[in-house]
């Protein structure tokens, strides 16, 4: 047990006694606990193998390999189209969890296999993004916002292509660009605060 885990499951937050039945669950095998990333994190000679971490809607349990778990019972949740490793199983309430206990201890104990066998995901090898004719304008008319865009991560980049692409009317993305200029000049990823 970590004592950082400790302390975060003694503050009140939203899912309390989801995180402490899934704790009791997760430490029920040979997983370490650890805090990464600011959530419990569960790990396996120091392999990641699975995470705990709470959203707005859902709590959930995060299998850094899921893309590679046979998912039997079909409860994993890939987040986006573009993540390719990470697959979530997720949860609104306690009673659920006690309710899939066995189901929970199966796929971790999966999930420890497939770290045992050493297997690995096959990760897309990600094209440079591609900019819609909106932000392109933009980029061609400033040369600070390039300067300011290349020195983002090709992460922070990616995203930014992602989320100026996605709406199908010109106005939109227009729209979306001219509010992100700020954050980019400042060096920041959509995310950032």
């Amino acid at each position: 047990m970590n004592t950082k885990v400790d302390e975060f499951l003694s503050k009140p937050t939203k899912w309390l006694e989801e995180f402490k039945k899934l704790r009791t669950i997760l430490l029920d095998g040979q997983l370490n606990e650890e805090w990464k990333w600011g959530w419990p994190c569960y790990t396996l000679q120091g392999r990641n193998i699975v995470l705990m971490h709470g959203f707005k809607e859902y709590c959930a349990l995060l299998f850094f390999k899921g893309g590679l778990l046979k998912d039997a019972k079909g409860i994993l949740i890939q987040q986006t189209e573009n993540v390719q490793a990470g697959r979530q199983i997720r949860f609104t309430h306690v009673q659920k969890i006690i309710e899939m206990e066995p189901i929970l201890k199966a796929y971790i104990q999966e999930a420890i296999e497939v770290e045992k066998a050493g297997l690995t995901v096959n990760i897309k090898k990600s094209t440079d993004p591609r900019f819609p004719e909106e932000f392109q304008a933009k980029l061609d008319e400033d040369p600070a916002l390039i300067t300011a865009f290349k020195a983002l991560t090709p992460g922070r980049q990616r995203a930014y292509a992602l989320y100026f692409s996605q709406p199908k009317q010109s106005k939109t993305r227009g729209s979306r660009v001219e509010k992100c200029l700020p954050q980019i000049l400042k060096g920041k990823g959509l995310n950032d605060i």
